[in-house]
């Protein structure tokens, strides 16, 4: 019998993350190892099991799909922007030949109206409304006094830096869109000039979701550009 002490060891336990260090030090081991790739078995989330390496398939064969989305919304966003790009193209050349207030304001509206397919569309001029009284645009053009109490609820976003999209308080839709307000769903708001110094254009949709505050504000803001450099040309 022999009288040599037995070695006292414990094994140690492998962990997952040891098994996920290993492999990623060494990328090669299934190509050194090919019998156990072809043997490892996985559980399917259909039932059953297939091989590792149909399940590597599968999932390139979805990461494949998800970049096919992802392209194909990026496309579609290019393409929309290619019609806004145009329409603002448009809009631009008719601004240009305009000669006077009364047609710029006329040339705006039928923009929104027709070119830009909005529902209801209100264009706020701040100054003297007696200034104005040769110009007839119906309730498109609305010349209200800066410091006017109606303007109030749109504090927050006169003071702001830019557009607004979304859902408008109830007093806002209102104000603007007064026997149509109920329709409005929801609504782009877009200072004219720098601080909304001139005023601002208010666009309106039935449709709740076509202005959301997660859209891009760029086409807007350059719409606000636009027809400021157009309105101070008066």
């Amino acid at each position: 019998m022999s009288t040599q002490p037995e070695r006292d060891y414990q094994d140690e336990a492998l962990s997952e993350q040891a098994v996920q260090d290993y492999l990623a030090t060494h990328p090669d081991f299934f190509e050194q190892n090919p019998r156990l790739l072809s043997a490892l078995d996985l559980p399917h989330s259909s039932g059953g099991t297939v091989s590792l390496i149909e399940r590597q398939i599968s999932v390139l064969r979805q990461k494949d799909l998800k970049r096919e989305r992802q392209l194909k919304d990026l496309i579609s966003v290019a393409r929309a922007n290619d019609v806004l790009a145009a329409k603002i193209h448009e809009l631009t050349l008719q601004l240009l030949a305009a000669t006077n207030l009364s047609t710029t304001v006329s040339v705006l509206e039928e923009a929104m109206r027709s070119g830009f397919g909005a529902d209801q569309a209100v264009l706020v001029v701040f100054g003297d409304p007696d200034a104005f009284t040769d110009i007839d645009a119906g309730r498109f053009f609305r010349v209200i006094d800066r410091k006017d109490p109606a303007l109030k609820s749109f504090d927050t976003f006169l003071n702001g830096s830019g557009p607004r999209c979304g859902k408008i308080r109830d007093a806002q839709r209102e104000s603007l869109f007064r026997n149509d307000a109920e329709e409005i769903g929801s609504a782009a708001l877009v200072p004219i000039g720098k601080g909304a110094e001139i005023g601002f254009l208010a666009v309106g949709s039935v449709d709740s979701d076509r202005f959301h505050p997660g859209m891009s504000m760029d086409f807007l803001a350059r719409l606000g550009d636009l027809i400021a450099g157009a309105l101070k040309r008066y």
